[in-house]
């Protein structure tokens, strides 16, 4: 018996990856008992696409274990002979299925995709494997990756591991869901609205929007400056060490800046830090338990030292919506609706509304009048953000939302009607504000027995202080643990 064959499977399908890392140098467990234990998981639990987890479009599990196979006989060689270790070397990574991966599939969910393979790696993909990490599988989004609950006609729905008839948010909600459950150590994730942040908090794991650009993008849609790809994990300290295999300068992407492999998790505590405290950024109708869990976070910041000042924003979740859409209307709208063109009759509800509302709102302003709508909400965001080390607000104004949900109709609150789903979530101005690292860490449980969680905003660029942050609210305010699956 191996020394980690006594660790329960549970146990090694969510240790954290630091933790992992630590024991695959010491020789006390191995990657493939790691892989070995999530395969099982997965195996018991992500059921299919009706009604289990259902977090991936396809597993990699024979050439995993090949892989996995391969770094443990490099830790023993490493051991015995020293050397320098790669970042993720045996680690599990789920990537989302937008991140291509040369001759596999990419079809983002789409009709009009189907059978497309991929020519080449994805520069996130790149970067994984020549970090020694194991892409076991891939993981669901919603078409095209714009809605926020992930299901479609091509994958079936994804349902939350805390409570399956929720969604775990989308669109990186496949992955999300794969890291509550215990089905992999690490996942990659994109975002132009929230679709890190929001799978995020609704699955109680950590997500990171970084500046754009930090983190290299392929293809034509790269250039969307309120775009990014990005990392997420089960703790602040996992997302960091992701974060640094994927972000810095790439050949094929001339948007990216940065280094390469430098961990931005910064040391140092929050006393002294001014914080500033927005539970509505302007009006969102944000749940009851949900401020509360917010609040909760905000006191356990005061009493370790931190500052924690009141913010006003003169924003409203109507406005928000048309700058995002103007946005829309002249780049990703159009975009999609090439893409699908010739299958309009296979596409989800969801990505059907999205194409025509982003038309109305290109009728009703021009690229000119979006960048005067972008100009105005980051300007009133730099103004409440100024004399403050970080800004801290809910991640969503709902406790959760049904896994099937289309939301066509807008999402009815206890404080009202919404009247585009896309108004649930307190995460889109932060991609008109796109220079800003923004981190989704949890800060509680709501009554729908789904987790709640905060966003900690940094200035531009200031990668430190973002992560400085959001490690000290994961330290004062632990989160909900892991989901009991059936």
């Amino acid at each position: 018996m191996t020394p980690g064959a006594a660790i329960a499977v549970d146990s090694l399908a969510l240790l954290p990856a630091t933790e992992a890392l630590a024991g695959f140098r010491s020789l006390e467990i191995s990657p493939v008992e790691v892989l070995e234990a999530q395969i099982q998981r997965i195996q018991e639990h992500n059921g299919d696409r009706e009604t289990g987890i259902n977090a991936f479009t396809e597993t990699l599990f024979d050439s995993a274990r090949a892989q996995a196979r391969v770094a443990a006989a490099q830790y023993v060689r490493l051991a015995r002979e020293g050397g320098v270790v790669p970042a993720l070397l045996g680690l599990t990574v789920a990537t989302k299925e937008k991140h291509g991966i040369a001759g596999l599939k990419l079809e983002q969910g789409l009709a009009a995709h189907r059978g497309r393979i991929a020519p080449v790696d994805h520069p996130v993909v790149e970067r994984l494997k020549a970090a020694g990490g194991i892409i076991h599988a891939r993981t669901t989004s919603p078409e095209f990756s714009c809605a926020t609950t992930t299901h479609s006609p091509m994958w079936g729905i994804t349902r939350n591991p805390w409570n399956t008839r929720a969604t775990p948010g989308g669109s990186s909600g496949g992955s999300g869901a794969a890291l509550a459950a215990g089905f992999t150590t690490l996942a990659t994730a994109s975002d132009i609205a929230g679709s890190t942040r929001i799978p995020a908090g609704f699955t109680g794991t950590v997500g990171y929007k970084a500046p754009y650009g930090r983190i290299p993008g392929a293809g034509v849609l790269a250039a969307d400056w309120y775009r990014g790809d990005g990392p997420m994990g089960r703790t602040v300290a996992d997302t960091a060490l992701l974060a640094g295999v994927m972000s810095g300068r790439h050949h094929t992407d001339h948007g990216s800046w940065g280094e390469n492999g430098i961990n931005p998790l910064a040391a140092g505590d929050v006393a002294g830090l001014r914080i500033g405290l927005s539970l509505t950024l302007g009006n969102y109708p944000v749940a009851a338990e949900i401020r509360e869990n917010t609040l909760t976070v905000a006191r356990a910041l005061e009493a370790a030292g931190a500052v924690v000042v009141p913010v006003d924003l003169p924003w409203t979740t109507a406005r928000i919506t048309e700058t995002t859409f103007a946005h829309f209307g002249h780049i990703l709208g159009p975009a999609m609706a090439t893409e699908t063109a010739g299958t309009e009759s296979e596409l989800a509800a969801y990505t059907a509304r999205f194409i025509k509302d982003a038309a109305e709102a290109a009728q009703r302003h021009s690229l000119l009048d979006s960048l005067a709508m972008d100009h105005a909400l980051q300007a009133e965001l730099a103004a409440a953000m100024a004399g403050l080390d970080a800004l801290l607000c809910p991640t969503s104004a709902v406790a959760s939302l049904a896994a099937d949900g289309d939301y066509l109709d807008g999402i009815d609150t206890a404080r009202g009607h919404l009247g585009h789903y896309w108004e649930a979530h307190l995460t889109s101005a932060f991609n008109v504000a796109n220079r800003c690292p923004v981190f989704a860490v949890p800060s509680g449980m709501s009554n729908d027995s789904v987790p709640t969680g905060v966003q900690v905003i940094g200035h531009p660029f200031d990668e430190a202080m973002a992560f400085r942050v959001a490690a000290a609210v994961e330290s004062l305010v632990p989160g909900p643990g892991f989901p009991l699956l059936g």
